[in-house]
């Protein structure tokens, strides 16, 4: 197995967002963190041989850094057209041996039955946005009706939710860990050029 900062390496390369949407809170997910996630998962034995799905893809960050670490296949959803541009290229800078599917689509109404066994790999949006609350509810209940064990990003503070979501939906966090965001601006509402949030990452294994 890779290293996890190799891991993080290669997925240097993979572009973000063209015209980023803050309505649909389109942050590219750092390399890093990335690496991170899917090295957790791999190290889980939730990678390899599987079919990993990334819901709310974007440029494909985490659905590119699952594909360098041997999976079945591996599947990016996305509801913006122009981003899965962006990571169809991204998926020939980064020459992943294993086949990326890209699809249109609402990843909390999902356009495709998926082969088990399925984990789940997000970056949903946090809800931080005005009529946005809990945005990432509805990637988690995707999750809870597809996915054997998915791995999940939530801004700071989203513990008890998360667990308690997870338990009334037939899952369980096994596995819960802060991380730095680090977010460039590049919305008007952007006052630094550069800052870091806190979020958390879930890993929830589903009944």
């Amino acid at each position: 197995m890779a290293s996890k900062r190799s891991l993080a390496t290669k997925l240097g390369v993979v572009a973000g967002f063209e015209a980023p949407s803050a309505a649909l809170e389109q942050y590219p997910t750092p390399p890093d963190l990335a690496a991170h996630v899917v090295h957790l998962a791999d190290l889980h034995g939730d990678v390899d041989g599987r079919t990993v799905l990334d819901l709310g893809t974007g440029t494909g960050m985490l659905a590119l850094a699952a594909a360098l670490r041997g999976p079945a296949r591996v599947f990016g959803i996305e509801l913006d057209r122009g981003a899965l541009s962006t990571a169809t290229e991204n998926e020939r800078r980064v020459a992943a041996s294993a086949p990326v599917h890209w699809l249109q689509g609402d990843a909390t109404r999902l356009p495709l039955d998926v082969p088990d066994p399925v984990t789940v790999v997000m970056n949903p949006p946090f809800g931080a946005q005005d009529g946005n609350r809990n945005a990432d509810r509805g990637f988690l209940a995707t999750a809870s009706r597809v996915a054997a064990v998915s791995y999940s990003v939530h801004n700071a503070g989203s513990r008890e939710f998360v667990e308690a979501f997870a338990a009334d939906n037939g899952g369980e966090v096994t596995h819960a860990f802060a991380a730095d965001f680090a977010i460039d601006a590049q919305f008007d509402h952007h006052t630094e050029a550069a800052r870091e949030i806190d979020t958390e990452v879930y890993r929830i294994e589903w009944s």
